[in-house]
């Protein structure tokens, strides 16, 4: 039996995986409260993200930046060890986390990182919101989701 496609992986009879094409950084993108997240390996393990939220723009909504601005600072003493917070250039607020793989990696252990991941980031999700920031969510991009 071939192995199953599971975006740029292959998963084989046992459940390891195998990546599609070598010579690129494999990655599985999914969506959660609206928003794009991705999981992807990297030596040290898996590379966790997503595009949280944005500081509003002076022109859509000024009163609410220094409660955004704030609201990033506790944040980032908030989070859990080996999470960051980053502030992007355009003002999307990035979160990112590392988790540790089995080796070899299956899809079970992939795709119970992906939810793992999603249900801890909820609480922050919810944080950023209360705390004057603007959504990024698919629905506010687009149905794109770029």
């Amino acid at each position: 039996m071939s192995p199953l496609p599971l975006g740029p992986f292959a998963v084989h009879r046992d459940g390891t995986l195998d990546t599609r094409e070598p010579d690129v950084r494999p990655a599985m993108r999914f969506h959660w409260r609206g928003r794009r997240c991705e999981a992807g390996f990297s030596p040290r393990g898996l590379q966790l993200s997503t595009i949280a939220a944005r500081v509003p723009s002076t022109a859509d909504r000024a009163v609410d930046r220094p409660r955004a601005f704030a609201t990033l600072a506790e944040m980032r003493n908030a989070l859990p060890e080996g999470w960051r917070l980053r502030l992007l250039p355009d003002h999307r607020i990035r979160i990112e986390a590392e988790a540790p793989f089995a080796d070899p990696p299956t899809a079970v252990s992939l795709v119970s990182s992906m939810v793992r991941f999603a249900l801890e980031i909820d609480p922050y999700l919810d944080r950023l919101a209360l705390g004057g920031t603007a959504d990024v969510g698919v629905a506010a991009m687009g149905a794109s989701g770029t």
